[in-house]
């Protein structure tokens, strides 16, 4: 029983460093890796509150670093990849960081002596790092651009480059395309497309066969909107993007529009 308290006791000791991580940013001029303790004792980290935290889905407050400050020579025509540990792949262009509309992006950074509370539907939780926003309606930032778990922070060439098999056609309408830009948005981050992406976390969406191939369109739109509403699994990932600010029903047509068309445009694989 004594060894057993022992044991028990030490384990809480060193339950800090299991929890401490390290962060590699890569902006294509030397990657540079960040500590926890680096992040949680720079000058500008400061203790910051979000009113309406997507993965938390409450108000939650942070110990945050403004990420500009950790980005040195971002220019607005880079891209950048948020990559989380278990494989999530976020597109952002360095365009939504360095906007003028008053959103600002933070990693928040999880102090190992204060964990964060476990997620509604990831046991495994937010941190070690998480790409957290204020004011994010300014640039109509996505749910899925509040990556968390983060490993590496990189820069890319664009999507459009890097995977051509998933771009529309010169000839597609005003519609796909926008259906196509919000795919990159919202989609993306999670499933791959013609069997092109760096994300593994869902299930192609054309190949063999895209949802809208056997699911109407109104159970399609359901699902997006509640993944539970389809089929009831308390481990699904998806989260779902259930209101007009997350996804308006315009956008969500476009999306159901991109989806049509590349049904079309199957790739060979």
């Amino acid at each position: 029983m004594k060894s057993l308290l022992c044991c028990c006791l030490l384990w809480l000791c060193l339950l800090p460093l299991v929890h401490a991580a390290d962060l590699r940013i890569d902006l294509g001029h030397g990657a540079k890796t960040w500590s926890t303790a680096e992040l949680l004792s720079r000058a500008d980290a400061t203790t910051m509150t979000i009113t309406d935290d997507v993965a938390f889905r409450r108000p939650m407050h942070y110990r945050a670093v403004p990420l500009l400050a950790l980005l040195p020579g971002l220019s607005a025509g880079q891209h950048l990849q948020f990559v989380a540990a278990d494989g999530f792949a976020a597109e952002i262009p360095a365009t939504t960081i360095l906007n003028q509309q008053g959103s600002q992006a933070w990693l928040a950074v999880e102090d190992p002596a204060r964990p964060w509370p476990a997620l509604p539907e990831n046991a495994k939780g937010a941190g070690p790092f998480y790409l957290v926003w204020t004011h994010p309606q300014g640039v109509h930032v996505s749910p899925e651009q509040w990556p968390y778990q983060l490993a590496v922070i990189r820069t890319l060439s664009g999507v459009d480059a890097r995977f051509p098999a998933i771009v529309p056609a010169v000839g597609a309408t005003a519609e796909v395309r926008r259906g196509f830009d919000v795919f990159k948005r919202t989609c993306f981050a999670c499933h791959t497309m013609n069997g092109e992406g760096d994300s593994k976390l869902g299930p192609d969406l054309n190949l063999p066969y895209s949802p809208i191939e056997y699911l109407r369109a109104d159970l399609l739109r359901g699902y997006i909107r509640n993944p539970q509403s389809l089929r009831r699994w308390p481990e699904a990932r998806m989260i779902g993007f259930p209101t007009q600010e997350s996804l308006s029903d315009t956008d969500l047509d476009a999306v159901l529009a991109y989806l049509r068309y590349m049904a079309k445009h199957k790739a060979a694989h």
